[in-house]
């Protein structure tokens, strides 16, 4: 916590990274990264996204390129980039190496699930646009934003915990383990994970899922079922809820027999971009106080 404590109130320094100020044609792959150059104000520079980059609203106006991790150099080219800034991962690394090799300029952002790994988030960002100034100021607010919920999960007595359900297909629960965005936002919210052991996003068992007995669940609201729960007045967020909550290994935990199932919207919970902070306090708010 010391160390968390600490890096929050450091302001940004990328020295020796990569920077490309006279860029005019930028490129995003990653939601997290649309989103932090849209933060920066300097989406003027942007001429086309992925399709995770789906926040803010306006980003969607942008071509779009094809998902992050399975990009085709064609249609990356198409747009005529002249930097592209990826988030770590993006790919397939053949694409990649024929973007490189047809000499554009391409930056790929480290992606960490905590605290430090969304500030450096930022700065590597800042940097690559070369706006250094408004980098520190983003990364000033983000690190005051992300103070604010480790105060609120220093003040945890005891964690609950959460077990996150990425999906449920074929009556199957995909859950997320270590080393996933899950379980970095359920940390910072000051709840615990509730599959110990388990690396990754993996399909479990029903019994692991019973074992786990978590006092959460936690799913992601997708943006189809937001713009359908507004038009039907909230009844297709509360099917599927309630559809989660039949099955039968998720209604033997103490969150299926309470009920206590919330969800949240999938590129804020998990994309460890600028809004991170405010997931962490909207989370921590859901698990604790059930607003």
């Amino acid at each position: 916590m010391k160390r968390l404590a600490l890096a929050l109130i450091l302001l940004a320094g990328t020295a020796g990274a990569e920077t490309y100020p006279e860029a005019r044609r930028v490129l995003s792959l990653g939601g997290s990264v649309t989103e932090i150059v849209y933060a920066l104000g300097e989406e003027a520079r942007l001429i086309g996204r992925d399709t995770t980059s789906n926040w803010p609203p306006e980003a969607n106006a942008l071509p779009d390129v094809g998902y992050v991790r399975a990009l085709s150099p064609e249609g990356v080219l198409s747009v005529s980039p002249d930097l592209i800034i990826a988030e770590d991962g993006a790919g397939p690394p053949e694409a990649v190496a024929v973007l490189q090799s047809a000499g554009v300029a391409f930056v790929s952002v480290e992606e960490r699930y905590d605290a430090e790994g969304v500030l450096d988030k930022v700065d590597a960002v800042a940097e690559a646009l070369g706006v250094p100034d408004k980098g520190r100021a983003l990364h000033k607010r983000l690190a005051a934003d992300l103070q604010t919920a480790l105060g609120r999960a220093q003040a945890v007595g005891e964690p609950k915990k959460v077990l996150f359900v990425l999906s449920l297909q074929g009556g199957r629960v995909m859950a997320g383990g270590a080393d996933t965005a899950a379980d970095g936002i359920i940390r910072l919210a000051g709840a615990q994970n509730a599959m110990q052991g388990v690396q990754g996003y993996k399909p479990v068992t029903d019994e692991a899922v019973i074992e786990a007995a978590p006092d959460v669940i936690l799913m992601m609201r997708r943006g189809d079922e937001r713009a359908d729960a507004d038009a039907n007045g909230g009844s297709s967020h509360t099917a599927a809820k309630e559809a989660a909550l039949a099955m039968p290994a998720l209604a033997q935990t103490p969150a299926g027999r309470e009920g206590r199932l919330v969800m949240m919207d999938g590129l804020k919970l998990l994309g460890f971009g600028p809004r991170t902070g405010e997931a962490a306090v909207e989370l921590h708010d859901l698990i604790y106080t059930g607003s």
